[in-house]
């Protein structure tokens, strides 16, 4: 049985009073959230004060937005696994399609880093997804493919040890999200490439989210499907009460 997830991927927000309110709120509103595993991807500078604030790491997980391939070295800028293990990460979202687009992150790099993470014993998130143009030309499930295929290359994984974020590159941000049918396709897709790569069990025990636009108002449609497993939650997750009434709905599935 997979337990679903409400992952908050903040970016590039907040700061430190913000940070300390947010947590306040949640808590105060979270109780009783059993059936999720909420996880909480603030920026680096804020990795420590959320470990502070929150105290028990079961009732609110954190994770990092992304992480260098190296433990340490002359690597001006970058965070290692290591570090953010220290800081009581879980998880490590590895491969947005922010990074990949923006900052340039290249197949290779992204197997590097999901290496890394795993050696660490932490466990990434790894997020694959379609532009529009690719989505229109047909090639969405070729490109989706592709992209496990470079990423997950001569990985050794075990069931519980890894978790996909489908972000449809074209709903990020902009309000427009993919149907409910088109995520299940997708990730029943992804799931289903899982199993040839990997096995059976690794397959069916991988959590798969949706990530596009997800709010309140389309949820518990993507949670109806039988293959998404959460979802990977962008400017709904900055306010607590959306974050909140979101993982209850992925919680009651």
């Amino acid at each position: 049985m997979r337990k679903p997830m409400a992952v908050a991927n903040w970016k590039m927000n907040k700061n430190g009073e913000e940070t300390r309110q947010f947590l306040r709120d949640y808590m105060a509103q979270a109780s009783g959230i059993t059936g999720a595993e909420a996880v909480i991807c603030p920026p680096f500078t804020l990795l420590a004060t959320v470990q502070q604030e929150i105290g028990s790491p079961a009732a609110l997980a954190r994770g990092a937005q992304n992480c260098f391939w190296e433990d340490k070295g002359a690597y001006t800028g970058e965070i290692s696994a290591p570090m953010l293990k220290e800081l009581g990460c879980s998880y490590v979202i590895i491969g947005h399609s922010e990074r990949r687009l923006i900052m340039g992150e290249n197949d290779e790099q992204i197997n590097r880093k999901l290496k890394a993470v795993l050696q660490c014993g932490l466990v990434p998130i790894l997020c694959v997804g379609e532009t529009l143009q690719q989505r229109e030309n047909k090639a969405a499930l070729t490109v989706v493919k592709n992209q496990l295929d470079k990423n997950l290359q001569g990985l050794h994984v075990q069931p519980g040890q890894l978790v996909i974020a489908y972000e449809p590159v074209w709903a990020i941000g902009t309000g427009v999200n993919a149907s409910s049918d088109d995520a299940q396709e997708m990730i029943a897709c992804i799931r289903s490439r899982l199993r040839e790569l990997f096995n059976d069990e690794l397959a069916s025990a991988t959590r798969i989210l949706y990530g596009g636009s997800v709010r309140e108002d389309n949820a518990a449609d993507l949670m109806a499907k039988p293959d998404i497993d959460g979802a990977l939650i962008g400017g709904a997750s900055l306010e607590a009460d959306s974050f909140v009434r979101i993982a209850r709905i992925i919680a009651h599935g």
